[in-house]
């Protein structure tokens, strides 16, 4: 198949040449045309690290051209941050066309905030646009030309914008990830996302080592059974919240990542074990620069309490912690992050949001 990849993260050198190996047809975008002349330089080529070992993969395109990048692909793989959506959509507003998918792993509902854009910018092509909850890999880079997957996802909830693409959807994106299963919706997809429930109380409740020390694991040292008890308590918010909004089960609560008798969580069993025996995460965290406040509190964390508050759920602990993080940002997320109210969607009744995430534009 082809398949397009955009992005310069660690997600997104995974992908390309996770995708590549398996033998579909890869184009790697970047933004950074000095990265991409570095890679087209070394043949287009990275090392893949996996429990299989160290091999070379090479990547059929790296461009920084991202028109060229998805034209013509079927899938377009979009593992960026969310903080990057909005300029990632804006860029492909002009070359996107029907039947094309894109997907995000995770969204915090960048299905709809992409697809808007796209739409705003005058293009009336009719894509679909995906969100995951999660990531497909545990993965970090290791320099330059190096990619470390600890392991692969084993279970993707994914919800799709507009529903009336999901069929169609699921299909593409599961001939490049079959781990995928449907979540129903696009807003369902977003309220399965993990990392605003597991990073923002590893992160804040370890500001202080994080600040002291110049490399911290806040998923080793930083994982203690208060910080897991917080953390349960805002998994079980997020879970009232698909509940109210008439999401049933599977839910994927968190606590099924820690507990390998409970059932198979997105990353199968043992995941947290391998992230820890892995030493990847041990690195140093700048907190009001990190991707985990970034993306998962100024964003995703208050893309949570925003829906809350529409659903009228009570979610204390969600609200609490993104207090905290506003604090040691000097911020208010509340007001800057993403939100309803930033979507524009907070004035729509329920029948209003159900029209929308099903027929989209």
């Amino acid at each position: 198949m082809e398949i397009a990849v955009l992005g310069g993260g660690n997600g997104s050198h995974a992908a390309a040449v996770d995708l590549s190996e398996q033998g579909h047809r890869v184009r790697f975008w970047r933004r950074n045309a000095d990265a991409v002349d570095a890679l087209n330089e070394a043949g287009n080529t990275l090392t893949l690290k996996d429990s299989r070992g160290e091999r070379n993969v090479r990547i059929g395109l790296v461009t920084a051209d991202i028109g060229e990048a998805v034209e013509g692909a079927a899938l377009i793989v979009c593992p960026a941050p969310a903080t990057a959506q909005n300029d990632i959509a804006m860029a492909l507003a002009p070359y996107l066309r029907d039947e094309q998918v894109i997907f995000l792993p995770p969204g915090s509902f960048g299905s709809y905030l992409m697809a808007q854009r796209v739409h705003a910018n005058g293009n009336r092509a009719q894509p679909a646009f995906a969100e995951a909850g999660t990531l497909p890999y545990l993965t970090r880079k290791h320099g330059t030309f190096k990619i470390a997957i600890t392991t692969r996802a084993t279970r993707l909830p994914t919800g799709v914008f507009p529903l009336t693409r999901r069929d169609q959807a699921l299909e593409i994106i599961r001939q490049a990830f079959p781990a995928v299963e449907d979540a129903g919706d696009g807003l369902s997809g977003a309220l399965m996302n993990a990392g605003p429930i597991i990073h923002p109380p590893l992160i804040l409740m370890n500001a202080g080592p994080i600040e002291h020390f110049d490399h911290w694991d806040i998923h080793n040292e930083g994982t203690q059974p208060a910080i897991r008890r917080v953390t349960t308590r805002l998994d079980d918010e997020r879970m009232a919240i698909r509940e109210a909004l008439g999401y049933g089960a599977p839910h994927f609560p968190l606590a099924d990542h820690y507990d390998d008798a409970r059932d198979e969580w997105m990353y199968g069993n043992a995941a947290h074990e391998k992230l820890v025996d892995s030493d990847d995460w041990r690195e140093q965290l700048v907190l009001t620069e990190h991707r985990y406040m970034l993306e998962d509190v100024a964003t995703g964390l208050a893309f949570l309490v925003s829906v809350a508050d529409w659903a009228e759920v009570p979610a204390p602990t969600a609200t609490g912690l993104l207090a905290i993080g506003s604090a040691v940002c000097e911020d208010n997320f509340r007001q800057s992050g993403r939100t309803l109210e930033a979507l524009g969607l907070a004035n729509l009744d329920r029948p209003a949001m159900n029209s929308l995430l099903a027929k989209g534009f």
